[in-house]
C-alpha cells in the first residue's frame, strides 16, 4: 500500500481487522495459561472487550460518515464498557489512550502514531495499581519504545514502520518468560501480550489491503428510520427470550461455559441453569433464533417464550412516571458463581448478584447496569475475584449521582466476610475501612483440577490432578481429591490460630463426600468449628476459608 497516512475509514477497517484476528485466536490464547486451572480466559476477556467496541464501530460504519472523533469515541467508550478481566481492562486502556490522541487529528501519520502509542502505554500503566513486567503492559511498552525510536530517526515509510513495530513487539513477547518465572515453568509466553500482538497483526493486514473475513461480527441493527419513544430507544436488546432444552446429548461444564460465552456475544441479562436433564435459558437479544439454533443441538426445546420489550415499554410508560421511592443509604453488588453462593450473599443483604467467576468475568458495563438497578446513595461492589477488580473499579468512573465503593475482595469467602462486617450505623468511609481490614484475616483455599501437565512452584502436575490453590499459590497436588483437600487444609492451618473452617462445596460434590472433609477437620483440628454450605459452584469442587 502506497499511503503513508491513515484516515478514519482506514483506521476503522484496521481496528475491526485487529478485533477479528483476536477473536479467531482467542481459544489458542486461552490455552496460554500460566497456571494449569480452567480459568484460561485471557483470550475470551480480551475478545469480548474489543468486540464491544467493534459493534459500535460497525454501527458507525453503517452511517457512511466516519470521522476521526466519532470513530475514536466509539473505540474508547465501547471497549471501556465491554472491558472484563485484567487483560481486557488493560486493552481498553491502551485503546483509550491511543484514541485520545488520534481523535484530534484528521489523518494519522508516523509522528502521530508514536505520540498515540506513548499515551496508550501511559494510560494503561496508570490503570494498574502494581504493574508487573512480563505481561501485556511490557509488550505494549516495547512496541511504544520502538515506535518512538523509529519516528525520532526519521522513518517515512508507513508500511515498513508498522512492520518493525510488530516485529519488535513479538520479540518482547518472546522474552516474557525470562521476566516471569511462572511463564518459563509453564513453557508459555504471556497470553495478554500474545492477544495484543494478534490485534496488531490483524490491523496491519487491513493496512496492507488484505481481504478480511468479518463473519465473526454479528451486526445487530434495526430500522434506523423507526420512530420510537425516548424510553423505547434506550432498550439495547428488543427480545426477552426464554426456553428450556430437554437434553439428549452430553452437556458438561465446558458446554455450559461455552454456551454462556456465546450468549454474551449476542445479548445480555443472561441466566443459564442446568437442572439434571434440563437446561433453562433466559436472556435479552436482538436475534433469538441464533440461541435457539445453538440450543437445539443439545436436545428438544420446550417452553419457548419471546417477548418484545420495546413494544411492552411503550405500553407501560404511564407506570414509569410514578414517583420513585427515596433512595436508601447503602446498596450492595456481589459477583458469585453457583446458586448456593448467590443465595448466601442475598441472605447477607446483597441487592444484586452478578453471575461470574473464573471463566466468565463480568464486564464494566455489567457493573454499571447493576448499579443503575439499585436505588441507593452509596453502593459497595464485591468482585470476589482478583481478575474482576479492575473492571469493577472502572465502573466507578462511569456512574454519576451515586457513591460507588469497590471492596477489593479476591475470593468468595472474603466477600462473605466483608458483608458480615458491614455496619449500617457507620459511614460509608468507616465501613470501607472495616471491610478492607477484615478481609485480610481470611485465608482461602480452592480445589480444582489441572487441564494439562506442567510444573508450578516446583511441583510436578499431571493433567487431571487435583490441586489446592491458596491466596498466594499452589498448596497441594494429588491424583486423589481428598488427599489434595486434606493437604491444602493443613497448609492453611500452618502458622496461624484457626478458629473456624467454612466449606462451600461445588456442584459435583455430594454430601457424603463433604462429610469426609468435615470428619478430617474435626479429628485433626478439634478446637476449630466447621461450617458447611452448598455453594453449587462449577469448576471448584471446594472453596474453603480459614479464620
Amino acid at each position: 500500500m502506497a499511503t503513508n497516512t491513515i484516515n478514519a475509514e482506514l483506521l476503522a477497517k484496521m481496528f475491526l481487522a485487529g478485533a477479528n484476528n483476536l477473536e479467531s485466536k482467542k481459544e489458542w490464547i486461552n490455552e496460554l495459561n500460566v497456571f494449569p486451572v480452567p480459568d484460561g480466559d485471557t483470550g475470551t476477556n480480551m475478545t469480548m472487550t474489543i468486540m464491544s467496541a467493534a459493534k459500535e464501530v460497525m454501527a458507525l460504519q453503517s452511517t457512511n460518515d466516519i470521522t476521526m472523533p466519532a470513530l475514536c469515541k466509539a473505540i474508547s467508550s465501547g471497549s471501556l464498557k465491554g472491558a472484563r478481566g485484567n487483560s481486557g481492562v488493560i486493552l481498553s486502556q491502551l485503546l483509550r489512550g491511543f484514541s485520545s490522541i488520534a481523535k484530534t487529528k484528521e489523518v494519522i501519520d508516523i509522528p502521530v502514531i508514536a505520540e498515540a502509542f506513548t499515551k496508550a502505554v501511559e494510560t494503561a500503566y496508570k490503570a494498574v495499581m502494581k504493574p508487573k513486567e512480563g505481561t501485556i503492559l511490557t509488550v505494549a511498552k516495547g512496541a511504544c519504545e520502538k515506535a518512538n525510536e523509529l519516528a525520532d530517526s526519521g522513518a517515512s515509510d508507513m508500511e515498513a514502520y508498522l512492520k518493525e513495530i510488530i516485529e519488535h513487539a513479538e520479540y518482547v513477547l518472546s522474552q516474557t518468560p525470562e521476566m516471569l518465572p511462572v511463564l518459563k515453568q509453564a513453557g508459555v509466553v504471556d497470553s495478554g501480550g500474545q492477544g495484543l500482538v494478534e490485534v496488531m497483526h490483524g490491523a496491519f493486514d487491513a493496512f496492507l489491503g488484505k481481504e478480511i473475513d468479518f463473519s465473526a461480527f454479528n451486526k445487530q441493527s434495526g430500522d434506523k428510520n423507526e420512530e420510537v419513544s425516548e424510553e423505547a430507544s434506550s432498550i439495547k436488546y428488543d427480545y426477552d427470550t426464554e426456553f428450556n432444552i430437554i437434553l439428549d446429548k452430553t452437556f458438561n461444564i465446558k458446554h455450559e461455559l461455552d454456551f454462556k460465552t456465546f450468549l454474551e456475544t449476542i445479548g445480555d441479562s443472561i441466566a443459564l441453569v442446568v437442572d439434571e436433564n434440563v437446561v433453562k435459558v433466559h436472556f435479552n437479544t436482538n436475534d433469538p433464533g441464533l440461541a435457539i439454533q445453538r440450543g437445539i443441538k443439545f436436545g428438544a426445546l420446550s417452553d419457548i417464550r419471546i417477548d418484545n420489550m420495546r413494544l411492552e415499554r411503550e405500553g407501560i410508560k404511564a407506570n414509569a412516571l410514578k414517583k420513585e421511592e427515596p433512595a436508601k443509604d447503602f446498596g450492595f453488588i456481589s459477583v458469585s458463581a453457583g446458586e448456593g453462593l448467590s443465595e448466601i450473599f442475598k441472605g447477607l443483604g446483597v441487592d444484586y448478584v452478578i453471575e461470574g467467576g473464573q471463566t466468565m468475568n463480568p464486564s464494566t458495563e455489567d457493573f454499571v447496569d447493576a448499579i443503575g438497578k439499585i436505588n441507593a446513595k452509596t453502593i459497595f461492589i464485591l468482585p470476589n475475584n482478583k481478575n474482576i477488580i479492575m473492571a469493577a473499579n472502572q465502573a466507578q468512573y462511569l456512574v454519576e449521582g451515586k457513591e460507588v465503593i469497590v471492596i477489593p475482595t479476591k475470593t468468595i469467602p472474603q466477600g462473605i466476610t466483608a458483608m458480615i462486617n458491614f455496619a449500617p450505623d457507620l459511614s460509608s468511609k468507616e465501613n470501607e475501612e472495616t471491610m478492607v481490614e477484615e478481609i485480610k484475616n481470611v485465608k482461602t483455599g480452592q480445589v480444582t483440577y489441572a487441564v494439562r501437565d506442567t510444573q508450578i512452584d516446583d511441583k510436578e502436575i499431571k493433567e487431571g490432578d487435583f490441586m489446592g490453590i491458596g491466596d498466594s499459590g499452589l498448596l497441594s497436588v494429588s491424583s486423589d481429591m481428598n488427599t489434595a483437600v486434606f493437604e491444602m487444609i493443613d497448609e492453611m492451618a500452618k502458622d496461624s490460630d484457626v478458629e473456624l473452617f467454612s466449606i462451600y462445596y461445588g456442584r459435583e460434590v455430594t454430601e457424603d463426600q463433604v462429610k469426609k472433609i468435615e470428619e478430617y477437620i474435626n479429628e485433626k483440628y478439634s478446637k476449630c468449628d466447621v461450617e458447611i454450605n452448598s455453594g453449587g459452584q462449577p469448576i471448584y469442587y471446594y472453596i474453603i476459608s480459614a479464620e
